[in-house]
């Protein structure tokens, strides 16, 4: 029997199963690096996400300061995901039905959570 061919073949072998090894752990890395449900990807998706509550925010306030009749000052608006919750307050109670016509027009938004109520008058 010839010991250095065997060794050398039993070389060759492992060397080939070690470069299989390592060849296959890296494909596996770049599966997971280029999977969509990493961690960075959810993270671009909520940034992105948040940047949508926030422009829509914005439409609303511009469409309110628009209309001549409602004062936004005291109005607070919160939108995730095309929901809409008012708050705050308004100086007349037409004025509530009134921003929550003029918030339901703007593109974007999907349901309204109306809490605001009438701002009461200083007692002198």
């Amino acid at each position: 029997m010839d010991y250095p061919l065997v060794s050398k073949a039993l070389m060759t072998i492992s060397f080939a199963t070690v470069s299989i090894g390592v060849w296959s752990q890296s494909s596996q890395n770049r599966e997971v690096s280029a999977n969509p449900s990493g961690a960075v990807y959810q993270q671009q998706i909520a940034q992105s996400d948040r940047r949508a509550d926030h422009a829509l925010k914005m439409s609303i306030y511009k469409a309110l300061a628009k209309d001549g009749e409602i004062d936004a000052g005291n109005i607070s608006i919160v939108a995730k995901n095309g929901r809409v919750t008012l708050d705050g307050t308004v100086r007349e109670a037409g004025q509530i039905g009134t921003v929550e016509k003029v918030v339901r027009s703007c593109p974007g938004v999907l349901v309204v959570t109306n809490k605001l109520m009438v701002q009461r008058p200083f007692e002198q």
